[in-house]
């Protein structure tokens, strides 16, 4: 196994490993542990090249800093990424050898699931460090952490309602689901209950002809899917949906979802506040998963206590938004602000002792 340390300013401890025996093709990136350890999934994808693979988890590590920050959960930002397909390039033998990768950081980087992993493949990094979250519950562990990232999302969703419409309530309002995978499945079973409407896309068109009978919605086209006319957009796969090409054709008053880094760039959120969108940023309402994992990283996992911490992301975001109005910034400058002033006070208590 190949370990390289990577330079890059403004984050903690970048590496990569390349291991033929297994097959593995990873990076791992820690931004910031000024909070505690570095916690984030572990997310595989066939990325074309090593500079694409290192700009996402990047992108994503950074946003795993903010997100802990926000949610107070105790920890820091990191994420990892392995270049593979997930239908085809799984084996034991390589989540074995992430794991040994995983644990060559000392602690400073905690995994879990993510985009094209699954529990299943946790069992199997476990195999390799100790340092794993949201295994099976039946090993003492968490679970399966979408349930909760989309519960977080529903409470968002429902601040965002309220601070749209003056109603949280979701009866009769349209919203459109990009993205059918484990979060996606559970939200749209919470919107059902809840008496929403839905379009549901996905690249993989038996999942959403799936979950659409399951909840009575109708399916989309994914190549069209970000220009539904709806009441609220939620990006609910990769990130970077809001961009240059995309913004002229929203048909929503609201963008929340599941997906991390839903703004291409920063600036990009101002633009959606000019255009009279409001966008809840994908670090506060999809911080539902991390919130349950750091409940088992701080010791015996109480799932009421998960519970109560993932329902209050509705609070988290009425603060941001009224942050956002008070000082006339777009909702993600305002919940940068939140996340910059946490960990300034953690650097500061650091200094102190």
């Amino acid at each position: 196994m190949k370990i390289e340390t990577i330079a890059q300013d403004g984050y903690e401890r970048v590496a990569k490993c390349e291991d033929p025996e297994s097959g593995l093709r990873a990076v791992i990136s820690v931004h910031d542990t000024t909070l505690g350890p570095a916690l984030g999934g572990l997310r595989m994808w066939p990325y074309a090249s090593w500079d694409d693979a290192i700009f996402d988890v990047l992108r994503l590590s950074k946003g795993m800093t903010y997100k802990s920050a926000v949610a107070d959960t105790g920890l820091g930002g990191g994420k990892s990424v392995i270049i593979g397909n997930p239908k085809t390039d799984k084996s034991e033998q390589l989540f074995t050898a992430m794991g040994r990768f995983v644990d060559s950081f000392n602690g400073k980087y905690i995994t879990a699931e993510d985009v094209g992993t699954s529990v299943e493949d946790m069992i199997h990094v476990r195999k390799g460090t100790e340092r794993v979250t949201g295994l099976p519950l039946d090993m003492g562990s968490s679970g399966d952490p979408s349930p909760w990232t989309a519960l977080g999302t529903f409470r968002g969703m429902k601040a965002c309602l309220e601070e749209v419409y003056g109603d949280p309530s979701f009866e009769g309002k349209m919203v459109a689901i990009q993205g059918c995978g484990h979060v996606g499945v559970y939200l749209a079973r919470l919107l059902k209950e809840a008496g929403a409407k839905m379009i549901l896309a996905d690249i993989a068109p038996e999942r959403a002809r799936d979950l659409a009978a399951e909840v009575g919605g109708i399916v989309g086209d994914p190549a069209t899917i970000l220009e539904a006319e709806c009441d609220i957009l939620a990006p609910c796969a990769l990130g970077a949906v809001v961009n240059d090409e995309t913004l002229p054709n929203f048909h929503t008053k609201i963008i929340a979802g599941a997906a991390n880094n839903i703004l291409l760039r920063e600036e990009h959120g101002q633009r959606l506040k000019e255009a009279g969108i409001l966008y809840a940023p994908d670090y506060v309402i999809n911080a539902g998963g991390i919130i349950n994992v750091s409940i088992e990283v701080e010791g015996a996992y109480d799932e009421e206590r998960a519970r109560a911490k993932v329902e209050n992301i509705y609070h988290a975001l009425k603060r941001v938004f009224e942050l956002s109005k008070e000082r006339n910034l777009s909702t993600n400058e305002a919940s940068n602000l939140v996340a910059e002033e946490r960990l300034q006070a953690g650097r500061e208590r650091a200094v102190e002792a």
